[in-house]
């Protein structure tokens, strides 16, 4: 029994390095085609009229260097008309004092403040949105999280692409800018060098995006309206995705911008970091099984290392386990530093082993539950759908 054992390990961790090595590999050719097709489309975006925009931006507490992430949508190089929306379900919470602020120091740009009474749905944030959206004045919507801090020339780049009829939503990539705490580091790592990485592969793969991110969701409201509005994915986690998915169901695509944003990550402690993690990685089982099953052939080092303890120490096993972290890495520094030019990718290598074997074990107690923990509220996450279990105090 044993011997058998051994041998299934044996024949799994070999059958697991032969995916990663694959996956890997796929990796660096999907970022070269991302980064190809942005120098081909460079030049036709930056002649193409700009339609006014509103910005709608949810809020719920304070989040890391939250002021200058709004005063970045402030200061855009944008030749049309665009409008800022914020909103939030209490007019006591703590972000209405840096909006209140902002509207002081841009009195020329309309800066609007939607208090949103009404909860709508388990997803929060979609509620607000439903509301805040009767207070906006354009036809194109760009919602992007709070956190979300910009460059000057960012609106232009997003917005240009839906002067293709063709297109119907425009998402970005994104890098974490990481706390000094072990928690932060960890995810940023994670978003810089896997998380980016897959979404490169799945465009590639799949001919573009039917998702979308929620660091930037660019789309027409009319086609929003299409889909039933915002209050048809009120009870969904995974608010971004769905967007995406049911605008490219109408038959239009969802393209990913050349522009990287960033975020200001909190200072995760390590439990809070496992629980934003178990909340991303429910969320995506959810939305996207297959794809979710599929991570299992890109746990590169945990298949190495199953394979030097399955087979035994030898020149081979560390070969091998020598191989695969040498591609990680060319993995990690062609999307972290080419692709999103993440300053902290090379600096944090030397955790990306660790940070991989903490992803391996996430996935596998992912499929044993299905509660989350989002922004200090418990839920039930049944086919994508949230159910408040418990209140906040």
């Amino acid at each position: 029994m044993v011997h058998i054992t051994v041998r299934a390990l044996q024949i799994l961790s070999i059958l697991g390095c032969v995916s990663s090595f694959s996956y890997y590999l796929l990796c660096l050719w999907s970022a070269r085609a991302f980064l190809r097709a942005n120098e081909a489309g460079a030049a036709t975006n930056s002649a193409q009229k700009l339609p006014p925009v509103s910005i709608l931006k949810p809020l719920k507490g304070i989040d890391p260097e939250i002021y200058e992430s709004f005063r970045s949508h402030c200061v855009q190089d944008y030749t049309a008309d665009y409008e800022i929306v914020f909103g939030v379900s209490d007019a006591t919470d703590p972000a209405v004092a840096s909006v209140k602020q902002l509207q002081r120091e841009f009195p020329a740009l309309s800066i609007k403040l939607v208090v949103c009474p009404q909860v709508l749905g388990a997803n929060v944030k979609v509620s607000n949105l439903q509301q805040m959206l009767g207070q906006s004045r354009y036809n194109h919507i760009l919602v992007n999280d709070s956190d979300i801090r910009v460059a000057p020339d960012y609106l232009r780049n997003v917005t240009a692409p839906l002067m293709n009829g063709d297109i119907g939503m425009v998402t970005c990539l994104y890098r974490g800018v990481a706390a000094p705490t072990l928690g932060s580091q960890l995810e940023a790592l994670g978003i810089s060098t896997d998380f980016c990485a897959g979404v490169l592969v799945a465009r590639h793969l799949e001919g573009g995006l039917n998702f979308g991110l929620g660091s930037t969701l660019v789309f027409r409201k009319h086609d929003l309206e299409r889909i039933g509005g915002f209050k048809s994915i009120v009870d969904y986690l995974a608010d971004d995705y769905e967007l995406g998915r049911r605008i490219a169901d109408l038959g239009l695509k969802v393209v990913l911008s050349e522009v990287a944003v960033e975020t200001h990550l909190p200072a995760y402690d390590l439990r809070g970091f496992l629980a934003h993690q178990m909340r991303w990685a429910r969320g995506v089982r959810d939305a996207r099984l297959g794809g979710y099953i599929g991570l299992a052939s890109t746990f590169g080092i945990f298949w190495a290392l199953l394979n030097l303890i399955s087979f035994g120490v030898a020149p081979w096993t560390w070969a091998l386990l020598g191989a695969m972290l040498l591609l990680r890495g060319i993995v990690a520094i062609r999307v972290g530093k080419t692709v999103l030019q993440d300053p902290q990718v090379v600096p944090g290598l030397w955790l990306l082993p660790l940070r991989d074997l903490i992803a391996v074990g996430v996935w596998i107690v992912s499929f044993f539950g299905h509660t989350v923990t989002w922004r200090g509220d418990r839920f039930k996450l049944k086919d994508g759908r949230l159910t408040r279990i418990t209140h906040p105090d």
